[in-house]
C-alpha cells in the first residue's frame, strides 16, 4: 500500500506554470503588468520564461528571458524602446510589463518555460485573456476651473467640490481620495473607497470622528470635502485623486487606472491675540487689597467670545501646570466661585482681578491667560487662539512688630567646671498681636587674642512650633545633659552650661525671631532682633607638674630587689589625683623590646594597678607599684635579672574632677631616669650555625647545628642553661619577616609552630652547648636563611638564675633541589609497562579474531587450460 501511494505521488508531481485568472480588464493608455511563476520543477533554481501573444489562433513571440532573438519582427521596436519588457521578481517568477496598452494588444497571452526536468511532467505554459477597454473616466474641479485660491481665518470652515464620472463599458467602481500637499508630498485626508467605505488619512482620525472633516456626495457625481475649525495645518494645495477598480475573475479588486485634479489652494491666516496686564511690579501692604487688570487685543472680526483665567506662581519660570489657578471666566462670562478673590468684566477687552486682605503668602507672580472662541455651523464653539501674559511681580510687605532683646548672665564661672547661665529677655514689645510668636536662637563666638574675624557657631535654634534644633557644637553635650536650653517665662529664654570648660570661654548672644500666623495656619518669620554679646571668661594659670624619681638603694647586684620612689608636686590644679606609669628603656639588643621603651606597670587615679607589657610568666609577682602618700609612689622589682638593665622612669598624669563626676586629664609629667646597671665579669657567649650539607634534595633529611661557645670565665655546665629558638627567612636576601620554626626552653620543653607542608621538624640538645634542628622530608618551601637565637641563663653564687641578653647567630642558607631521576623513574616504568601489556593484548585479540571469528571457506574456481586467442580475435 505504501509503495503504491509513493508511486502515485511521484507520477502526480510535476512542473506547474501559473498566470492570473482571466480575463484581465485594462484601460487604453495605461500600464499593464502580467505576472507568471513556475513551481515544482527540477534543474537550476533560476528558470527562464517565454511570452507569446495571439489575437485569434496563431501566436506571436513577444519576449524571452534567455533568447534575445526570440522576439517577432512585429514587437521588436516596442521591445527595443522599453514599451514591452520582462521584469524578474524572483528566480521562479517574472512580470510582463506593457506600457501604453492599446486595443490591438487585446487577446491571449501565453507564458512558457523551457524544460529543465529529468522527465516531462505537469504543464509548461499557461494562458490568460487580456481585455482592453476605452478610457471613460472624467475627473474635474469646481465649475470647470482647474484650481482656485482661498484665504481663510483660523477657525473658519470651507468646502471643496470634485466631480468624477465614468463611461466604462465594464462594471467598475470609483475610489475617491481628497489629499493635501504640505511641502513636496501629498497626504491623504479622507477617502470614499471602491467598496463604499469612508477611510480617514493618518492624523485625521480624531477630526473625522468629531465631524470636523466630512466627505459628502451630491448630484451629478460630485464629491464634497467639508472642513470645520480650520487651523494652520489645513493650509496647502488640495487635490482630488480618483481611481477606477474592477472585480476580477478570482473576485479580487483590481485598480485599472487613476486620475487626479488640483481643486484649490487654501491659506489659513492665524488670529492675532495680545494679552497684557496693565501694571508692572506691584507692592501691597499686608491686609490691603490687590487690584490687577488684564487687557485683551485681537484682530478677530465677527462673532467671538473671550475666556480669561488668572494664575499665581511663586517663580516666574513656572509652567501653567505648576502654577495655581486663582479665578476663571468662561466664554459665557460665568466666573468660578471664590470668597476672597473676585473677577469682573470691566469692558469688552478688560478683566479685573481683585484680591482682598492680602497676606505674605500672596507675594509672587501673577499672569492671566486669554482664549478666543468662535461659533461653528453646527452650533458648537471652537477655540482658535490662546495666549498668556507676561508675569507681574507682587510683593506683600508685612507690619513688623517692635521689640528689643536684652541678654544677661545670671551665673558666671570663676573656675573650670563651674556653671554658666544666660537669660535672653524680650523687652519693650509693641504692636504684637495674638498671632505673633517669638522663638530664640543661641550663638557662640570664640575669643582670640589677635584681630582675626571668627565666625559664630550655632548652638541651638527654635522653629515656629518651638521645636529645638541643635548645632554641631552642642549636640552631644545637650544629649548628655551638660547643656540645657529652656523657656522660663513667655518673654525669657535660658541657656545653662552645667560644667563650663576652657573651650566654652568666649562671647554668647541670642537672636529673637518674630513669627506671624497666616490664613492657612502656617507660620512665617517676620523679623529677627539680635542681642548684645555677653562675654564668658575667667583668668587661668598654666598647669605645672614636677616628678622626681629617687633610687632607694644606691648599690645592688643581680638577684636583689630594686626600689625607687616617685614624688609628685603640682600647681594650679584643683584637687588633683595622679596616675603613674613605670617605663624602662632597654638596650636595642633586647629582641622583646624593638622600640626601646617598655611599659611595665601602671596605677590609675583610682589606685587600680595593672601590668602593662610585663610578660615574664615566671615573674608575674616580681614587680610592685604602690601609693605611699597622696603625692608619693614606690616601685619595687624583686630578683632582678641582668636582662632588666636599663633606664627606668615614672610617667605621671594629673587629673582634676570634671562635670558629672568624671575625671578630666590636666597635664602630664616625666621623671628623671634611674639606671639599673650590672657590673659582671662572667663568661661571654657566642652562637654559630653549622651544617655539613646545606644543599639537599626533596624528601631528604637536613641537619642544622646551633653551637654555643664561651669565652672568659669557665662555668660548670650545671650552672648554664639556654633557651634556643630557630627561625627561617624564606628568601635569598633577608628582606622578609622571620618565621619561628621551633623552640627549646631551658627546661627541655620543645615547642613547634604550625606547618602547612608535609615535612616535619625535630629539635634536640645533643651536648651541653650544641642543639640540632632536623628537617625530615624536605620540600620546596623549606629553603631559605636559617638561624638560631639563644638566651643564656647563668646561676649566680647565691643560687639565683640570671638571664643574659639574647644572642643571634649568623644565618646559613638551606637549598632544596629536586631529584629529576627519582621524580620520573616510577612514572616512566609504569608507562612502559602499560604500553607493553596493551600491545601484547592487541596482538592476542587480533590472532584470535583471525583464527576463529573471521575464517571463511574460499573455493577457488578451476580454470581450463586453453591456448591464448590471437590479437585479431579480441
Amino acid at each position: 500500500l505504501s509503495l503504491s501511494l509513493f508511486s502515485c505521488l511521484a507520477f502526480c508531481r510535476g512542473r506547474v506554470v501559473r498566470v492570473p485568472k482571466g480575463p484581465l480588464i485594462r484601460v487604453v493608455g495605461t500600464e499593464v503588468v502580467i505576472p507568471c511563476s513556475v513551481s515544482d520543477y527540477d534543474g537550476p533554481s533560476e528558470q527562464n520564461f517565454d511570452w507569446e501573444f495571439s489575437r485569434e489562433t496563431d501566436f506571436l513571440r513577444i519576449v524571452s528571458t534567455w533568447d534575445s532573438t526570440f522576439t517577432s519582427e512585429e514587437y521588436q521596436k516596442r521591445v527595443g524602446n522599453g514599451d514591452i519588457k520582462l521584469r524578474r521578481s524572483s528566480n521562479d517568477a517574472v512580470e510582463l510589463v506593457i506600457r501604453n496598452i492599446q486595443q490591438t494588444d487585446q487577446g491571449r497571452y501565453k507564458c512558457s518555460t523551457p524544460s529543465t526536468d529529468a522527465t516531462v511532467q505537469g504543464n509548461y505554459d499557461a494562458e490568460v485573456q487580456v481585455k482592453v477597454i476605452s478610457d471613460g473616466l472624467l475627473v474635474s474641479g469646481s465649475k470647470g476651473r482647474s484650481s482656485m485660491s482661498l484665504r481663510l481665518s483660523e477657525g473658519d470652515s470651507f468646502k471643496l467640490r470634485c466631480s468624477a464620472i465614468t463611461a466604462s463599458p465594464e462594471h467598475t467602481h470609483l475610489h475617491v481620495t481628497w489629499q493635501i500637499k504640505s511641502g513636496s508630498t501629498w497626504r491623504d485626508i479622507l477617502s470614499l473607497t471602491h467598496e463604499g467605505k469612508f477611510q480617514p488619512g493618518p492624523g485625521y482620525e480624531e477630526r473625522y470622528r468629531n465631524g470636523d472633516i466630512r466627505l459628502d456626495t451630491g448630484a451629478n457625481d460630485t464629491y464634497w470635502l467639508s472642513v470645520s475649525q480650520a487651523s494652520s495645518v489645513d493650509g496647502g494645495a488640495y487635490r482630488c485623486l480618483v481611481s477606477e477598480w474592477v472585480r476580477g475573475a478570482d473576485s479580487s479588486w483590481q485598480k485599472i487606472q487613476e486620475k487626479s485634479v488640483e481643486i484649490a489652494s487654501v491659506a489659513i491666516q492665524r488670529t492675532a491675540l495680545d494679552v497684557v496686564i496693565s501694571t508692572n511690579n506691584v507692592s501691597v501692604t499686608e491686609k490691603d487689597s490687590l487690584d490687577l487688570t488684564c487687557n485683551i487685543t485681537t484682530d478677530r472680526s465677527g462673532i467671538f467670545q473671550a475666556e480669561v483665567m488668572w494664575y499665581f506662581s511663586a517663580s516666574p519660570d513656572d509652567t501653567l501646570s505648576d502654577a495655581q489657578v486663582l479665578l476663571s471666566m468662561d466664554r459665557d462670562s460665568v466666573v468660578s466661585d471664590s470668597t476672597r478673590i473676585s473677577l469682573s468684566h470691566v469692558d469688552r477687552n478688560s478683566y479685573r482681578l481683585l484680591v482682598r486682605d492680602v497676606d505674605v503668602e500672596d507675594s509672587g507672580y501673577y499672569f492671566c491667560q486669554a482664549a478666543v472662541w468662535v461659533p461653528l455651523h453646527n452650533g458648537s464653539w471652537y477655540k482658535v487662539v490662546e495666549r498668556t501674559s507676561a508675569p507681574v511681580s507682587v510683593v506683600v510687605t508685612t507690619l513688623e512688630p517692635v521689640y528689643e532683646v536684652f541678654l544677661n548672665a545670671s551665673k558666671t564661672p570663676k573656675f573650670s567646671d563651674d556653671p554658666t547661665e544666660l537669660n535672653c529677655r524680650i523687652t519693650n514689645a509693641q504692636d504684637t498681636e495674638a498671632n505673633i510668636r517669638f522663638t530664640v536662637s543661641w550663638y557662640y563666638r570664640p575669643r582670640l587674642r589677635s584681630d582675626d574675624v571668627v565666625a559664630e557657631e550655632l548652638l541651638a535654634t527654635m522653629d515656629a512650633d518651638w521645636t529645638l534644633l541643635l548645632g554641631d557644637r552642642s549636640r552631644e553635650r545637650t544629649r548628655n545633659g551638660e547643656i540645657i536650653f529652656s523657656k522660663k517665662t513667655a518673654d525669657t529664654f535660658s541657656l545653662r552650661i552645667q560644667w563650663t570648660s576652657e573651650s566654652d570661654r568666649g562671647d554668647y548672644f541670642c537672636v529673637i525671631s518674630a513669627w506671624s500666623r497666616h490664613r492657612n495656619n502656617s507660620w512665617v518669620k517676620n523679623k529677627d532682633v539680635t542681642s548684645a554679646p555677653v562675654s564668658i571668661f575667667w583668668a587661668t594659670q598654666d598647669y605645672m607638674l614636677t616628678v622626681e624619681a629617687v633610687k632607694l638603694k644606691p648599690f645592688f647586684v643581680a638577684g636583689h630587689t630594686f626600689e625607687m620612689t616617685c614624688k609628685v608636686s603640682s600647681k594650679n590644679i584643683k584637687t588633683p589625683r595622679y596616675s603613674v606609669l613605670i617605663t624602662a628603656e632597654k638596650p636595642l639588643t633586647d629582641r622583646s623590646n624593638p622600640n626601646g621603651t617598655t611599659r611595665i606597670i601602671s596605677l590609675n587615679q583610682d589606685s587600680v594597678v595593672r601590668l602593662e607589657d610585663w610578660t615574664d610568666q615566671t615573674r608575674v609577682d616580681g614587680v610592685v607599684l604602690e601609693k605611699v602618700q597622696e603625692n608619693e609612689f614606690r616601685y619595687r622589682m624583686y630578683q632582678t635579672q641582668i636582662s632588666d638593665a636599663g633606664l627606668y622612669r615614672c610617667v605621671v598624669t594629673a587629673w582634676s574632677p570634671g562635670g558629672g563626676g568624671m575625671w578630666r586629664e590636666a597635664v602630664n609629667g616625666l621623671s628623671n631616669p634611674i639606671q639599673i646597671d650590672f657590673q659582671t665579669s662572667g663568661p661571654v657567649f657566642n652562637v654559630s650555625v653549622h651544617s655539613d650539607n646545606p644543599t639537599v634534595y626533596q624528601g631528604e633529611l637536613a641537619d642544622l647545628l646551633c653551637i654555643v661557645t664561651t669565652e672568659g670565665m669557665a662555668l660548670d655546665p650545671d650552672d648554664m642553661s639556654f633557651d634556643v629558638s630557630w627561625f627561617a627567612v624564606r628568601s635569598f636576601a633577608l628582606d622578609r619577616e622571620p618565621v619561628l620554626l621551633a623552640s627549646l626552653d631551658r627546661r627541655g620543653i620543645v615547642t613547634q609552630s604550625r606547618r602547612n607542608g608535609s615535612s616535619d621538624l625535630s629539635l634536640e640538645r645533643i651536648s651541653p652547648l650544641e642543639f640540632r634542628l632536623r628537617v625530615h622530608g624536605c620540600e620546596d618551601h623549606d629553603f631559605g636563611n636559617h638561624y638560631c637565637v639563644v638566651t643564656p641563663w647563668v646561676r649566680s653564687a647565691t643560687g639565683i638564675w640570671q638571664r643574659e641578653p639574647d644572642i643571634k647567630a649568623k644565618p646559613i642558607f638551606l637549598s632544596v633541589k629536586m631529584d629529576v631521576l627519582n621524580a620520573f623513574k616510577y612514572p616512566l616504568l609504569i608507562g612502559i609497562g602499560l604500553a607493553t601489556v596493551i600491545g601484547l593484548l592487541s596482538c592476542l585479540i587480533g590472532y584470535c579474531s583471525s583464527r576463529w571469528c573471521c575464517k571463511k571457506e574460499v573455493q577457488e574456481t578451476r580454470r581450463e587450460r586453453r591456448r591464448l586467442m590471437s590479437m585479431e580475435m579480441d
